[in-house]
C-alpha cells in the first residue's frame, strides 16, 4: 500500500473536480460526496479503489455500504454481463429474472412473503410508508432521532441534528412542505417510553414506526436487549405497522437481515445497498396481507411505478450476490471476525493513548466515536468530538485508507478485506492517534 501521509497527489482529481463544478451544482451528484481528497475515483477492484492521480486506498467507505463482496466481484459482474446479452429494459409485463430475485429474497427474509423490486432504498421507504398509511388508514409515522431513511419528503428530518435542533424541528432540506414533515414524529432510540408517549399524544393516529434496527447513519447505535421486541409489541398493540429499514443492515449483517439476528419480525422491510454489490437494486416486502394493498387485482390502491423496476442486469446482480452468500456461509463468520478484530484493536489504541474514544459496530462495520459516553442513543452522541472524528478519518485517508471524513459515519469491511488489511489499518490508526494527541485534537480520558 502506498503511504500518502507526505501529501496526496491530486492534480488530475482537482482538474476533474473543476470541470464538474462548471456543469454539476457543487461539483457532485449527491450532497455528501463533496469531502475533499480523494476528489475523483478512477477505478476499483476488490478491497481497493484508485483515484485519478494513481493514489490507491484500502476502501472502508464501500459506497456507503453498497459494496458487500468487494468491488467488481467476478461472480456478480459475470452474471450482470450475461444478463445484458439477453435482456436490457422493456418496461412491460414481468421477466424471469424479476421473479427469480423475488423468490430468492422471499427465501432469505422470513418476514417477506411478497416484494416489489426497485432501484433505490429511498424508493423502497417511500412505498413502505404509503403501504403503511393505506393498511392502517392513519396519518402519522414515527422515526427515531438519528435515523435516516432516504431522500423522500416525509422522512427528511432529524438525522444528524445539531444539539439545539435534536428531537425538535430539524428539516434536512428546504423545499419540503412543512405539513409533510409535521406528519413525522420523532422518538428516541433505545427509549420505549418516548414511543409510548407519542402513542398517548396521538391515539389511533400512528400508521407505522420506521427504524433502522441498528441506526447506522449515525455510526452504530446497537439496540439494547429487548428494545426491538418491545417496539414490536407496542406497535402491534396499538394497531400500527413496524417497518424495519434494512437498506444498510440487510444482507450485510446476515442473509435474513438483522431481524433474523434480533429474532423480531416486522410488518414491512426495506432493503437495498448490499443486495446488488454496487448495482442499483432494492426492494420493499412484507406479508401478503400488507402487500395486497399494492395488488390491484386484490383491490389494492397503492400505485407502484418505475420503468427501471426489475431491470434485468440489476436483478442478475442481486441473484448473484445472494447465491454467493448462500454458497459461502463462512462469509459472515469471516467479516464479523475481522470487524471484531478492528474494533477491539482501535479500542486498545484509544485506551493506551489515553484518548476518549470508542469503536463500536456490528459484524463487519465499525464506527469510531470520540466521547467518553456510552453510545446508546442520539442524545449520547451529542458529546462526540467532530474535530477529532474528522482528524482521525482524514489522517487515515492520507495514509491510504478510505473512510468518509464525516463525524458519526460508519465504515465497512467487505468480503475482499483480509487479516493483513486489518493489521495495516491498526498500525496506521496508532500513528494517526499519536499525531492527534501531539496536535491536541484528541479528547483525553
Amino acid at each position: 500500500m502506498t503511504a500518502l501521509a507526505a501529501g496526496l497527489r491530486q492534480d488530475a482529481s482537482s482538474a476533474i473536480a473543476a470541470r464538474a463544478a462548471a456543469v454539476i451544482p457543487g461539483g457532485v451528484n449527491s450532497s455528501t460526496r463533496s469531502q475533499g481528497a480523494p476528489l475523483s475515483i478512477a477505478s476499483a477492484k476488490g478491497a481497493y479503489v484508485t483515484d485519478a492521480d494513481g493514489n490507491r486506498y484500502l476502501d472502508y467507505h464501500a459506497a456507503f455500504g453498497a459494496i458487500l463482496l468487494g468491488h467488481l466481484d467476478d461472480e456478480v459482474e459475470a452474471a450482470v454481463a450475461q444478463a445484458s446479452t439477453v435482456l436490457d429494459l422493456t418496461g412491460y409485463g414481468v421477466s424471469e429474472p424479476e421473479v427469480a430475485l423475488a423468490e430468492a429474497v422471499v427465501g432469505c427474509i422470513a418476514s417477506v412473503e411478497q416484494m416489489i423490486t426497485l432501484s433505490t432504498g429511498s424508493e423502497a421507504v417511500s412505498y413502505a410508508l404509503r403501504l403503511a398509511r393505506t393498511a392502517t388508514g392513519r396519518r402519522y409515522i414515527v422515526k427515531v432521532q438519528g435515523g435516516f431513511h432516504g431522500y423522500t419528503d416525509p422522512v427528511m428530518r432529524n438525522c444528524i441534528s445539531p444539539a439545539e435542533r435534536a428531537y425538535g424541528w430539524d428539516p434536512m432540506s428546504t423545499g419540503i412542505l412543512p405539513e409533510v414533515l409535521e406528519a413525522t414524529l420523532i422518538a428516541d432510540f433505545n427509549d420505549i417510553a418516548s414511543l409510548e408517549a407519542l402513542y398517548e399524544a396521538y391515539p389511533d393516529q400512528i400508521a407505522c414506526v420506521i427504524m433502522e434496527p441498528i441506526p447506522h447513519n449515525v455510526g452504530a447505535l446497537l439496540p439494547a436487549d429487548g428494545y426491538l421486541q418491545a417496539v414490536r409489541d407496542l406497535t402491534r398493540q396499538q394497531g400500527s405497522l413496524l417497518v424495519f429499514d434494512e437498506v444498510i443492515t440487510g444482507f450485510r449483517h446476515a442473509l435474513g437481515g438483522y431481524q433474523s439476528v434480533a429474532g423480531v419480525t416486522p410488518d414491512l422491510t426495506t432493503f437495498g445497498k448490499a443486495l446488488g454489490n454496487g448495482h442499483p437494486v432494492a426492494g420493499v416486502g412484507g406479508s401478503r396481507e400488507v402487500m395486497r394493498h399494492a395488488d390491484p387485482s386484490q383491490g389494492g390502491t397503492v400505485t407502484i411505478l418505475g420503468t427501471f423496476n426489475g431491470h434485468a442486469s440489476a436483478c442478475a446482480a442481486g441473484l448473484a450476490t445472494i447465491a454467493h452468500l448462500t454458497n459461502h456461509p463462512d462469509f459472515y463468520e469471516r467479516t464479523h471476525r475481522l470487524g471484531a478484530r478492528l474494533r477491539d484493536g482501535l479500542n486498545e489504541i484509544f485506551t493506551s493513548a489515553g484518548v476518549a474514544g470508542k469503536a463500536v459496530g456490528f459484524g463487519g462495520t465499525f464506527s469510531p466515536y470520540f466521547t467518553d459516553g456510552e453510545p446508546t442513543s442520539y442524545r449520547t452522541l451529542l458529546t462526540n468530538s467532530a474535530v477529532a472524528s474528522r482528524a482521525f478519518n482524514r489522517g487515515l485517508i492520507e495514509r491510504g485508507f478510505l473512510l468518509i471524513p464525516m463525524p458519526l459515519k460508519r465504515s465497512h469491511i467487505s468480503g475482499s478485506h483480509t487479516d493483513a488489511d486489518i493489521d495495516a489499518t491498526l498500525a496506521a490508526a496508532e500513528d494517526v492517534v499519536r499525531e492527534m494527541v501531539a496536535a491536541g485534537t484528541a479528547p483525553r480520558l
